[in-house]
């Protein structure tokens, strides 16, 4: 008789159970997960538990999405974020245009059995780009923009459930002038108009999905202090003087695919709106937006344009 039998040997006598190695067949069954039997009764058979999406899968938490039309002043409000000491507000990621795609065959059978596939594997290099970003800054909380993501807020959300939103407004036709003087006419007026309206109805699908903090454009060059403090207090940190002066911090290099790269960014400095349009130069096929933004008054109905609010 070897050891292994003496020790099973005092343990059936004393408690009626034996070890056995986990998998390993008796003559009667199959040994339960645990490694030990009811000595000379079989044991129930392993049963793999159900799949589940692994908790805490993001390393990201609650990040904050500045979700914009192009030429909304989303660099300006970004720069002005990145400058808080516990904000980081990388460049534009363009994360619409990060994809993955799995081969079919052994590659998707494999993912599938770990219970992912292409989108979830898309997710997780999202999270990754931002965590990395965010990890290198040093700082606490992140905060994305790039006016493309309003093509993929639900995606967004789906990504990451605590998501946070802010809603950059600016006045149609200046976005739209805007536009224009930064493309020197590549696009005819009319091409410039219904990319600006794309991009806007996007931006309402998402104003009215999801609660968030709507920030106008001209309130931010406005009275910077006090809009700043808002997006402080909806983001649940301390507001900081500080960063209104975002020229004495490093954003990395302004250039076109990253953001604004004209005069008025690398100043330094917030500067004042230009006058808003008068009524008779906003194009007739942006008067419903200016109307939906409150740029222009219902019919029948004279009012202002709201300053900070959430939705």
């Amino acid at each position: 008789m070897n050891w292994k039998q003496a020790v099973n040997g005092v343990l059936v006598r004393a408690t009626g159970y034996q070890l056995q190695k986990a998998g390993a067949p008796t003559g009667k069954g199959a040994a339960p997960a645990n490694g030990a039997t009811k000595a000379g009764s079989p044991g129930p058979k392993t049963q793999r538990p159900p799949r589940r999406r692994p908790s805490g899968e993001r390393l990201v938490t609650a990040p904050a999405f500045i979700l914009s039309t192009v030429r909304s002043g989303s660099t300006l409000l970004r720069v002005i974020l990145d400058s808080h000491s516990q904000i980081h507000s990388p460049h534009e990621l363009h994360l619409r245009d990060i994809t993955v795609s799995v081969k079919e065959g052994h590659p998707a059978k494999a993912l599938d059995a770990i219970g992912l596939d292409d989108r979830h594997l898309e997710y997780l290099l999202w999270d990754r780009v931002l965590h990395r970003a965010l990890d290198a800054s040093g700082k606490q909380h992140l905060v994305n923009k790039t006016p493309s993501d309003v093509y993929i807020t639900d995606r967004i959300r789906e990504c990451w459930p605590d998501a946070r939103f802010i809603f950059l407004l600016r006045h149609p036709a200046a976005i739209a002038a805007s536009r224009d003087d930064a493309r020197k006419g590549q696009d005819s007026a009319e091409g410039n108009i219904r990319t600006v309206l794309r991009y806007a109805e996007a931006l309402e699908h998402a104003r009215h999905t999801y609660d968030g903090l709507v920030v106008r454009y001209e309130d931010l060059t406005t009275d910077p202090e006090a809009v700043t403090q808002e997006v402080c207090r909806f983001l649940e940190v301390p507001w900081e003087r500080d960063m209104l002066d975002y020229g004495d911090h490093d954003h990395g290099t302004f250039r076109p695919g990253l953001g604004d790269w004209k005069d008025k960014i690398k100043s330094g400095q917030i500067q004042p709106p230009a006058p808003l349009p008068k009524p008779e130069q906003i194009p007739p096929q942006l008067h419903d937006l200016s109307r939906a933004w409150g740029y222009l008054p219902a019919e029948g109905e004279h009012a202002a344009p709201a300053s900070v609010e959430a939705t």
